[in-house]
């Protein structure tokens, strides 16, 4: 079993520098009881193989892949590889049909054009009374032109998308030295900022009261794209043609009174002094790093800070909470496309004759026993998919509130390629402006650009071509779609956006 390292050449990746675990290396008796009894006949003495992208599912596989191999009699590969490794080693294998057994897809493919292609193939023979078994999935977990194809399964979802970027993690001394208690009651935008200038003033140049990677150009957008709509700016956050997007009017949401004032609200803490020093020069993870070092006391990241912390510092005491609320009127939802996490989802290569193995293996992943011990070892990092899940999970108390606190605040939007499966051109045609919604707030906040409402109209217009661009190209290449397909009138973005909504 090879859980390779980060830093694995795509050489030495196809030179086979591998080390396999099988049943041979564990003796004869029967695994350890995460195993459960294999759902059907199962070959024996052969290898089996996985890729992913790795990270802390890593974590979890190593553990689950070794006794999994022990029990079933067989061998199992499996390779842990950054994503711009898989984007090479997955297409290679698919063209000499010698693609690992399960993939992840490369990030720049998209699904519906994998299975035209003939790269993977569905697992609905593999799994018995496989409708029973999709039907205890949460809605949004398995779509048609997602990772469902003319009836059939194709894509594992296994980890929710129920999750976002930019909830607040905080040091408790600072902030309750500020007089805030964020697990308590989530700070809104005013009291985010006077929180930032109080911890600032108490750290008198030792620490600072905010810090965010600035170099890092998604941390800009995220920032102010989940502040924007949790103000009321409701509109998707996934792919091309649904960030930012309106879904009841298919247009951009840029200019939005919402958008303009969460990038007001961040240069008034940066002219506060509020802001960690040499932001512009630091990346996402120089930014979290300074945490647990006492040298700032709020950050809106990931879930997976949680467990790094917990497990590396162990001395730091943070809380969690929901990312800043608007002042007045209702918390609005974040709108994610689909209920999976498209990275997460697994895929069966076409020409793998292992298919009864990959649908035991995706059969436990798709029941609580298995979604349990997933939570066990990945935790917020990468949830289940599963809320029930979380409920016998052994994790901490700040992963299963962030967890919680997710469920509450995201819904499952329209995702337009459910709707017209050709829509997958127009992303591959489009083509984001040079000056793009990351940058633009990175020169607002840096104060290289100036007026922000004049440049988010800006910023509008610019996308707006682009994306007239996209559909152009997409029309001229055969493609059957129209602006019109990004508009959904019955969306209410209060509620889940089902199958049957579409």
């Amino acid at each position: 079993m090879t859980f390779a390292k980060t830093g694995l050449s795509r050489r030495a990746f196809i030179q086979g520098t591998t080390a396999v675990i099988g049943a041979a290396a564990f003796g004869a008796h029967r695994a350890a009881a995460s195993v459960p009894a294999p759902i059907g006949d199962l070959p024996k003495g052969v290898t089996f193989r996985w890729i992913d992208s790795g990270d802390q599912k890593a974590v979890f596989y190593k553990k689950f892949f070794a006794d999994y191999a022990k029990d079933r009699g067989i061998e199992v590969v499996y390779d842990a590889l950054p994503w711009n490794e898989i984007a090479q080693v997955v297409p290679l294998g698919v063209r000499n049909n010698s693609a690992h057994d399960v993939f992840a897809l490369p990030q720049n493919v998209n699904p519906a054009d994998a299975v035209a292609q003939g790269w993977v193939q569905p697992y609905d023979d593999f799994i018995p009374d496989i409708a029973t078994w999709k039907a205890s999935f949460p809605a949004g977990a398995f779509l048609p032109g997602i990772n469902e194809f003319d009836g059939k399964t194709y894509g594992l979802p296994f980890t929710s998308n129920k999750r976002y970027g930019t909830h607040l993690l905080y040091n408790k001394a600072y902030m309750t030295e500020a007089g805030y208690d964020p697990e308590a009651k989530p700070l809104n935008w005013t009291e985010f900022r006077d929180a930032a200038k109080k911890i600032t003033e108490a750290g008198k140049g030792r620490y600072f009261g905010f810090i965010i990677g600035g170099n890092q150009l998604g941390r800009w957008s995220q920032t102010v794209r989940n502040m924007g709509r949790m103000a009321g700016a409701s509109a998707g956050g996934d792919s091309v043609i649904e960030a930012d997007i309106d879904f009841r009017t298919g247009d951009y949401v840029f200019d939005s009174d919402a958008y303009i004032a969460a990038i007001e609200l961040l240069i008034a803490m940066q002219a506060d002094g509020s802001v960690f020093p040499g932001i512009m020069s630091m990346n996402a993870p120089q930014a979290r790093a300074y945490m647990p070092q006492g040298a700032a006391g709020m950050i809106l990241q990931r879930p997976w800070n949680i467990g790094g912390w917990e497990g590396q510092n162990p001395e730091f005491d943070f809380g969690v909470s929901s990312g800043p609320v608007p002042d007045e009127g209702p918390v609005g939802k974040l709108t994610i496309g689909q209920g999976a996490l498209a990275p997460n989802t697994m895929w069966l290569f076409k020409g793998s004759e292992l298919g009864p193995i990959a649908g035991d293996i995706f059969h436990y992943l798709g029941t609580v026993e298995g979604q349990t011990a997933w939570a066990n070892i990945v935790g917020a990092g990468d949830p289940p998919i599963f809320p029930e899940a979380l409920e016998g999970a052994e994790m901490s108390y700040r992963s299963k509130a962030i967890l919680q606190h997710f469920n509450e605040a995201i819904r499952v939007g329209p995702n337009p390629v459910v709707g017209n499966s050709e829509l997958g051109k127009v992303i591959g045609a489009f083509q984001a402006p040079e000056v793009n919604f990351a940058r633009t707030v990175q020169g607002l906040v840096a104060g290289e650009l100036k007026g922000v409402a004049q440049e988010m109209k800006g910023l509008k217009d610019r996308y707006n071509a682009a994306l007239d661009a996209a559909f152009a190209k997409a029309k001229a290449d055969g493609a059957a779609v129209d602006r019109s397909d990004l508009v959904f009138s019955n969306w209410n973005p209060n509620e889940d956006f089902g199958a049957a909504d579409y």
